[in-house]
């Protein structure tokens, strides 16, 4: 490469940094990013949603499980390898807007959002929910404990980022320690060939009750959806590197351990409820480590479950608050998001978004009382729009990234996404075709798709309220190179 296109291109020779990245302090630790990647992987999709998936697929879930996991690995790896090149608290959003320009970062930014504060309305009104589920609280309306249980994660989230960590990385041990446990009581089962429910596990759980597809490939399809949900948050480690002093030392441990993660507590869980009882036994209503618990007649495993559950959620709400506050804070440093999402504490807290995704979760508990329940799915499933999109964000950005690094322009760590570029249209194909399968659920997933072309709208009508601002930001601000 000549000088002069060296000179053309400064990325060759150094990094700029994205605006957005400045006033954050570096308190996450090794153990927090780890704990940050497995509460990621583990939540209520797997603790709560599994039972009902079981119940519509039957043992075949594990595939589903097994399948998307591959396709979320190779998400987080992509971006993880997009961090090692420049580590930012802004994430996709950031790399978006270097390689897709300030539109893509707009975008990407705010389906981010709209994925965030939807589960985060679904998130508060869970909390509730299983609250309800000890008589002690029963007399507490739903929508006093949902305000508590906000207001509770808001303040963790307003202190600092090492507090943050510290409730994630609980929060994450709380929901390994019980799939372990479970596993070894259900693995003890098989061993010993316990009976549960009068019936002895095995294989001939699931040859007696119609094999690996009782219902035919078509459900295990549709559920595929559902089961990308379930993986929701595994990018919250690209945002979380933008505030570790050592990424790339600690980026690569988590991304990889994030593998086997997924094959033993996702697939393995799901492989040893379908050894344990007929998929037709477990239900959507409740968790399907209760159901197995409850026929072994373990006592107090409603409660215990349900507190896991608890925790699932509210380590989701944590997360959610934690991720849109940074990328809104990039965002606004680019004039595409409000001035106040920009503004940080004395603690280096970008409070503005924090506080912006906590009114959206605010508005949805107003809602629970007008909200039905088909209506409160389609919150879900609007959720799943915003996680697809992002995802397809981040291969986008990786595709362009290693065209540029073929053209010399930038350099790629040597921790990379293997098979490009047939691994980034491969999943992006994957989450397309995932996204269109909701059309088959008319209840639903239909009435969510329905509502892509008013997403579009806002997102045309919202850009054309912020374009001049953008402008003029980029105009005070050296931009990244495009």
């Amino acid at each position: 490469m000549s000088k002069d296109s060296v000179a053309e291109h400064p990325r060759a020779t150094a990094t700029p940094a994205d605006a957005g990245d400045a006033g954050y302090s570096k308190d996450l630790k090794h153990r927090h990013v780890n704990m940050i990647a497995i509460g990621g992987a583990i939540g209520t999709g797997l603790f709560l949603g599994a039972g009902g998936r079981l119940h519509t697929a039957g043992p075949a879930l594990a595939l589903a499980y097994l399948v998307c996991g591959v396709f979320a690995f190779f998400v987080v790896r992509a971006l993880g390898e997009l961090v090692l090149y420049r580590p930012s608290s802004g994430s996709f959003v950031s790399y978006a807007r270097e390689f897709l320009g300030e539109k893509g970062a707009y975008v990407a930014g705010w389906m981010y959002f709209l994925n965030w504060s939807t589960t985060g309305i679904a998130d508060i009104t869970a909390i509730a929910l299983y609250t309800h589920y000890w008589s002690f609280f029963t007399p507490i309306p739903q929508w006093v404990l949902a305000l508590i249980a906000l207001a509770v994660v808001l303040t963790v989230n307003l202190i600092s980022v090492k507090i943050f960590g510290e409730m994630e990385f609980w929060f994450a041990i709380v929901k390994v320690a019980t799939l372990v446990a479970f596993m070894l009581i259900g693995i003890f089962l098989l061993a010993t060939q316990h009976k549960v429910d009068g019936a002895t596990p095995g294989l001939s759980v699931i040859s007696d009750h119609g094999g690996l597809l009782p219902h035919g490939a078509m459900p295990v399809v549709l559920v595929m959806q559902g089961v990308i949900f379930a993986y929701a948050a595994l990018e919250l480690v690209g945002v979380a590197a933008g505030e570790t002093a050592e990424p790339e030392k600690v980026v690569p441990r988590a991304v990889n351990s994030i593998m086997w993660r997924v094959a033993l507590f996702y697939v393995g869980s799901v492989v040893l409820l379908a050894l344990l009882l007929p998929g037709s036994v477990y239900s959507g209503d409740e968790s399907p480590f209760v159901t197995v618990l409850s026929k072994i007649g373990v006592p107090a495993a409603g409660d215990v479950m349900n507190l896991v559950v608890l925790t699932a959620a509210m380590s989701s709400l944590n997360s959610g608050l934690y991720s849109t506050g940074r990328i809104l804070r990039s965002m606004a440093m680019a004039g595409s998001a409000p001035k106040f999402t920009r503004v940080m504490s004395r603690s280096q807290v970008p409070y503005g978004g924090i506080l912006l995704t906590c009114a959206v979760c605010v508005l949805g508990v107003g809602l629970n009382y007008l909200v039905p329940s088909k209506a409160f799915e389609i919150v879900l499933n609007v959720a799943s729009l915003g996680i697809v999109s992002t995802w397809v964000i981040i291969m986008i950005c990786h595709l362009i990234f290693v065209r540029r690094a073929r053209a010399g322009l930038v350099d790629r760590p040597s921790f990379r996404l293997p098979g490009s570029p047939v691994t980034e249209i491969a999943t992006i194909a994957f989450l397309m075709a995932c996204l269109g399968l909701m059309w088959n659920d008319p209840e639903v997933g239909r009435k969510t798709l329905l509502l892509l072309p008013l997403i579009a709208v806002l997102l045309v009508g919202g850009w054309f309220a912020v374009r001049r601002r953008v402008t003029e930001q980029s105009a005070e601000a050296p931009a990244l190179t495009r």
